[in-house]
Order: C-alpha cells, then sequence, then structure tokens
C-alpha cells in the first residue's frame, strides 16, 4: 500500500460556480503590522482563480503527511486538472495500483518516480507488473486555519 492515500474514494468534480470577493488595494505586510486601509479593490472570484478547465478540474483532500515539504498537509484540499499534460517536476495525483496517490513527478528519460516530499516516506518506482496512470495536474491547494 502507498501513502498518502487521498480520502474520499472518488474525486468530487468541481464546479466553476462565480463567488466575487473583494481584494483590498494593500498587501497584507507578514513582517510589520499596518494600518488596514478601505477594500476599496477589484473583487477576484475564487473559481476563476481556481480553476482554468471547469470541465476537467476535480477536488481531493488529502491524507498523510508525505508532501508536507511541497506545503501540501493532511486535510488540505488539492485542485486537479485532468486536462493539463503532466510533465517533470509537476505535483500530480497518479493512480498506482489502483490506489491514488500525490507526489512530484520526476521523469529522467524513460525512467518515472513518485517522489514524495517527506523524507520519512519512500519515492514510487513503478515496476514493469506495476499500473501507473497519471491522473491529473495538482494546480493549487487550499488550507483551512480557522472555522
Amino acid at each position: 500500500m502507498y501513502s498518502n492515500r487521498l480520502l474520499s474514494g472518488l474525486p468530487v468534480p468541481a464546479t466553476a460556480s462565480s463567488m466575487a470577493l473583494p481584494l483590498a488595494d494593500c498587501p497584507v505586510r507578514a513582517g510589520f503590522p499596518s494600518p488596514a486601509e478601505d477594500f476599496r479593490g477589484e473583487r477576484l472570484d475564487i473559481a476563476s482563480l481556481l480553476i482554468e478547465h471547469p470541465h476537467a478540474t476535480y477536488l481531493l483532500r488529502v491524507a498523510g503527511p508525505s508532501m508536507r515539504e511541497y506545503g501540501i498537509d493532511d486535510g488540505d484540499l488539492i485542485v486537479v486538472d485532468r486536462a493539463i499534460q503532466a510533465r517533470h517536476a509537476h505535483i500530480v495525483v497518479a493512480m498506482v495500483e489502483g490506489e491514488f496517490t500525490v507526489k512530484l513527478l520526476h521523469c529522467a528519460g524513460d525512467a518515472v518516480r513518485l517522489q514524495a516530499g517527506n523524507p520519512a516516506y519512500p519515492d514510487i518506482t513503478p515496476q514493469e507488473n506495476e499500473t501507473l496512470e497519471i491522473w491529473g495536474v495538482v494546480t493549487s491547494c487550499i488550507k483551512r486555519f480557522a472555522r
């Protein structure tokens, strides 16, 4: 069994319904605080920021810490676009022997390896008798800090 199996059996299709939120005209400083300005800026539609191909995009919830060094943690939602052609150094969702996993795609010639983002987890190098399908490319990671 491979680490970082994605939860909830089947991926959930993302929809491109509009949800425009205000974008403040001022940047938020991560250092010394500054007074907040009015929210007079433009409105940004979250769906259009995260979804380029609505009919080929899915949301998946990550289970496990094997991708934490790439900023993907247990419980995060990832946005996966199946219309993008996966290439070297993309973070992908792959199906290995019928199990979903999220890993960094490493290609060297004909050799393919799925690289974990946590040294406690092994990389996956499919053997000749194993089935590997690159299911989609991860385009975003959604984290929730407060409820």
